[in-house]
């Protein structure tokens, strides 16, 4: 992948979350504080709360890494969602890079709300070029946010760089299912604004050749169902309410988008799950 591809899909990446119909339907749908999968206890939980047992989920497989003498960089760190609730419930320190000067002011505004902002460091810049030196963090934390990289290897490459001796990495990301055709999903992933996913087998591979231990992934993807279905029928009951934050044609383009995605999941083209393994 050229540099080219990489900064254009960074570019990308930050018009998507720079967009006010973009922020309006985050804050309005997921509650402003997390933009990634939820894992339900039943099909018609809150959004939010399903999104917060993702994080609390995650943690709990590489909690012997998090605590008050610990760093965890969060990769994509969006409104801060998770970044707070790492910070709140271990008291470790986060570091949280992200590529979005909307979300980032969010996440710094709420962060001091919170009486978090001692504890967590709000990062503009790139997570293809990660701004701290070799061997800096117990953690390298993620979710949802590889998808959009123009080089996953390279990004994958700097994650690990950045990892201490015995840290963890911990992500999530929206991926195809192996052996999925990538045409099947473009009319899917369009709204993202990415030409493709990543594949579960892609990760498993990448991770063993960067030399890794523990390689684990937690297969959830019947999750990836369940979310989907409660973001399309969340956005349907509330279309009209929506219009009055969110541009109208906007309002449409989900409408018509996220049923796709219900589908896709369906079918059995999507995957998501926990990544875990051990430097």
């Amino acid at each position: 992948m050229s540099d080219e591809s990489t900064a254009g899909a960074a570019e990308a990446a930050r018009r998507y979350y720079d967009t006010s119909d973009v922020d309006a339907f985050y804050a309005a749908v997921w509650g402003g504080e997390d933009i990634h999968t939820g894992i339900y206890a039943h099909e018609n939980e809150p959004i939010a709360d399903a999104s917060r047992r993702t994080v609390a989920t995650a943690a709990a497989k590489i909690a012997d890494r998090l605590g008050p003498n610990h760093t965890v960089l969060d990769l994509g760190s969006g409104y801060g969602g998770p970044a707070r609730q790492l910070a709140d419930e271990f008291r470790c320190r986060v570091v949280a890079l992200n590529i979005s000067d909307g979300q980032n002011a969010r996440h710094r505004k709420t962060n001091a709300e919170r009486g978090l902002d001692t504890l967590i460091e709000v990062v503009t810049g790139s997570f293809q070029d990660i701004p701290y030196p070799d061997g800096q963090f117990d953690v390298v934390w993620s979710q949802e946010a590889f998808c959009h990289s123009g080089d996953r290897k390279r990004l994958l490459d700097e994650a690990v760089r950045v990892l201490k001796p015995q840290g963890a990495l911990v992500f999530t990301d929206l991926m195809a299912a192996d052996g999925t055709p990538p045409d099947v999903l473009r009319p899917v992933v369009a709204r993202l604004g990415v030409e493709e996913f990543a594949t579960p087998s892609f990760y498993r591979r990448q991770l063993s050749e960067l030399g890794l231990t523990h390689v684990e992934f937690d297969d959830l993807s019947d999750q990836l169902l369940t979310h989907y279905i409660r973001l399309s029928e969340e956005t349907g009951r509330r279309a009209t309410e929506l219009r009055d934050v969110i541009s109208p044609d906007y309002v449409e383009g989900l409408l018509e988008n996220l049923p796709r995605w219900v589908e896709a999941c369906r079918q059995g083209h999507l995957s998501w799950g926990i990544f875990t393994c051990r430097r």
